[in-house]
């Protein structure tokens, strides 16, 4: 099932998540409704909060740079309570877009090289180190569990010029390419 995709304003987005248990209700059926949505959304990558569940999970698929970056063929993978344990080496740019931020990129500078404790969706433990494009999509879906989101490691200039999209985006004035939630905060 499709899910529909929080946008940019929503509070959920700025929260930090919980923890997931292996008794966590339906969630091998959760997990497939996240790949169906973000493939169906174009995306490589989608954390729970981004679908409307604050608990601690991602999903990614990096196969669509499989061209550009050979490491990236086949990279499918599901991380539950991921912690990050190391970002290292000289940050570098990259233009990161993200499904709750419709038609907006922007240049996002992130560490080249991680290393990541998580669980995979039948709950074994892994540390494993990733760099390029598959360290990246994990650091960007990371921030998501904790209540970051990408424009947040935009510079104050570079957030003051792209303000009005922002604010489009949250107040849900924005034509996506898939289905979209909006909450629209009354004042």
């Amino acid at each position: 099932m499709i899910l529909p995709i929080v946008l940019f304003g929503d509070p959920i987005l700025k929260k930090r998540v919980e923890d997931v248990s292996p008794e966590q209700k339906d969630l091998k059926e959760f997990i497939e409704n996240m790949y169906e949505t973000m493939y169906a959304a174009d995306g490589v990558g989608l954390a729970a909060p981004q679908v409307g569940k604050s608990i601690n999970l991602f999903i990614m698929d990096a196969s669509t740079f499989a061209d550009e970056y050979p490491d990236a063929k086949d990279f499918k993978k599901v991380f539950i309570n991921p912690e990050m344990i190391e970002e290292s080496g000289e940050e570098w740019l990259f233009n990161e877009g993200c499904l709750s931020f419709p038609h907006l990129r922007e240049e996002v500078l992130r560490k080249p090289k991680i290393i990541i404790n998580y669980l995979d969706e039948n709950f074994v433990e892994h540390e494993e180190t990733y760099e390029g494009i598959i360290a990246r999509i994990i650091q960007h879906e990371y921030d998501h569990l904790r209540g970051i989101v990408f424009v947040d490691r935009l510079t104050f200039l570079k957030k003051q010029l792209i303000k009005n999209k922002l604010i489009n985006i949250s107040k849900g004035n924005v034509n996506a390419p898939y289905k979209v939630k909006t909450t629209r905060i009354k004042k």
